[in-house]
């Protein structure tokens, strides 16, 4: 007999990011409306709301409009609309801007703003909190539980004061079960939890393999005289030669500026390092003149999903639901995903508050996904789903150039007669023989940095005696064929330095420094053999943003 304890629920949350928390507040909305009572959780493995929440952001907020029409009045952190939006092209030395007339109408950022989505996830949890939602931060979802039928009948917390032999050290706490009539997962890309449901309920078998890039940010206090709050730049080009990916620079509220960098995860030469790419991107003269002067006050990275319209799963499974960005609604060409990831919760939440006023509970929510897909957030998807799969076809010239091509045809009710493929993106690395290093210049401490100095600026701690929870399916595989055939990539794509190969009896030894885990999901996803099995921590721990 198990010796955890449960606590039931009408809905249990994985996740208190946008989706998460907006399908929280829409169940208790509809509630009240209904005059009954709902109980609604969400659990949240960071240490508090907002703390593992990292988005470049500028924010659409046509979700935030439908679900809390009076937010403005709310003391919504929403407050810098974007004013200026510029999109540059990058040579070594030079840049050149492109024309916005010739951007395709549904990438304007009219109407939106530059936020820190931390903070947005902060105010989204004071307004579920107020209608009677409960939030348990620090407490990791870390096993699905099933009924008898094999539907998902909730989920378990993680053990509490576990030594990292196994054994259970004196502030041992067992798990806790929260059960739920319907329980939504929502935990961002790559959740551990969705990538096992997928397997358990083939929820991609009808789906293109889902892609991803790393992105890499920081936040910077800027001199004022630079300072332009509201304007937006997004930039592609150098420094990356046959990988894809680009920079953004937002001018944010507090004099600050958030900048960062995104590596499409399908790139192939294995000495390439997205931290190092990021760092020189930020030396660029147009980048670093904004930085001159300035001073670097937080440091973080995430996987975002990259693979569109086409890759996401089926939604929808016996007692629960994916939301957000566990299903991957990110629009890539927008660099854009809360305000879809929020309008699938709400829809999530409606069909289940519809399924529970009927007295059901752990059947399939049916009527989820064909609403979902006819709603405006399978519109936007649906007009930009060639777009990374061009780009990764045929580079990032010829591909942004059709790519658009394709957009300006389907905003006038025409396009391409096809929807084209992924391939994962483990699968893209290229021998170690096959390509040429990649000589990086050193960190100069004052535009650029090390991964180290980085870390220590996300506030990442993890309780030091504690399992592992980077797991490895076949510990000889790092050396036997990674090192031997790739390089060892591991230590490069990791932008937080746990992955290193060290020297021990002669013989090299991969050393994971679990410590420095930033939660951002990429070995798990780039590792070549998808040897590497990322697991839930002890709750609480991992990277603390404070304003990301």
């Amino acid at each position: 007999m198990s010796e955890r304890e449960s606590m039931a629920y009408d809905v249990v949350i994985v996740g208190a990011g946008p989706a998460g928390l907006a399908a929280s507040i829409r169940l208790k909305q509809l509630a009240a409306e209904a005059g009954r009572e709902l109980s609604v959780c969400i659990l949240e493995k960071g240490s508090e709301v907002g703390a593992h929440i990292l988005s470049g952001a500028v924010v659409d907020p046509k979700a935030v409009n439908e679900l809390i029409p009076n937010w403005r009045e709310l003391d919504s952190p929403l407050t810098v609309p974007v004013t200026k939006n510029e999109h540059w092209v990058l040579t070594k030395k030079g840049k050149f801007a492109f024309p916005h007339l010739m951007m395709p109408p549904l990438m304007s950022n009219k109407g939106t703003y530059t936020v820190s989505l931390g903070n947005l996830c902060r105010w989204l949890a004071g307004q579920a909190e107020a209608l009677g939602v409960e939030i348990f931060p620090g407490f990791a979802a870390a096993e699905v539980l099933f009924n008898d039928d094999g539907s998902v009948k909730g989920v378990a917390t993680g053990d509490m004061g576990v030594a990292r032999d196994g054994t259970h050290k004196s502030d041992y706490q067992p798990g806790m079960e929260l059960h739920g009539r319907y329980t939504f997962f929502a935990e961002g890309a790559r959740g551990h939890l969705t990538k096992e449901l997928k397997r358990i309920f083939a929820l991609d078998a009808d789906s293109q393999p889902q892609t991803y890039g790393i992105g890499l940010k920081e936040l910077w206090d800027i001199d004022p005289a630079k300072h332009e709050p509201g304007r937006v730049i997004h930039t592609q080009g150098w420094p990356l030669d046959d990988a894809w990916g680009g920079g953004f620079l937002y001018h944010q509220a507090g004099g600050q500026v958030a900048l960062g960098f995104i590596v499409a995860l399908n790139y192939r030469n294995p000495h390439l390092s997205p931290f190092e790419e990021f760092q020189r991107w930020k030396q660029h003269p147009s980048i670093r003149q904004f930085l001159e002067g300035g001073r670097r006050v937080s440091y973080g990275a995430r996987a975002i999903n990259e693979g569109g319209w086409q890759a996401v799963p089926k939604l929808a499974f016996p007692g629960g639901a994916l939301i957000g960005c566990a299903a991957g609604f990110v629009n890539v060409p927008r660099i854009k995903g809360s305000h879809t990831a929020m309008k699938s919760a709400m829809l999530a939440a409606e069909s289940a508050f519809a399924a529970i006023a009927a007295d059901r509970g752990g059947d399939v929510l049916a009527d989820y996904e064909p609403n979902l897909r006819a709603s405006w957030v399978g519109k936007e998807l649906a007009m930009v789903r060639n777009v990374e799969p061009m780009v990764a076809k045929f580079g990032g010239a010829i591909g942004t150039f059709l790519a658009g091509i394709d957009m300006w045809m389907r905003q006038i009710g025409i396009g391409l007669p096809f929807t084209m493929k992924h391939h994962p993106d483990n699968e893209g690395l290229w021998r170690k023989d096959l390509v040429a290093p990649i000589a990086y210049p050193k960190p100069d401490g004052v535009i650029s940095f090390d991964r180290l100095s980085s870390v220590f600026l996300s506030n990442t701690n993890h309780e030091e005696d504690q399992p592992v929870h980077l797991t490895l399916k076949d510990p000889t595989i790092p050396v036997r064929v990674n090192l031997a055939d790739y390089d060892g990539p591991e230590q490069r794509y990791c932008p937080a330095g746990v992955y290193e190969f060290v020297e021990e009896g002669g013989s090299p030894r991969l050393q994971i420094n679990a410590q420095n885990c930033v939660h951002c999901k990429t070995c798990d996803i780039k590792d070549p053999t998808q040897n590497i099995n990322w697991v839930v921590p002890e709750g609480g721990g991992g990277p603390n943003y404070p304003n990301m």
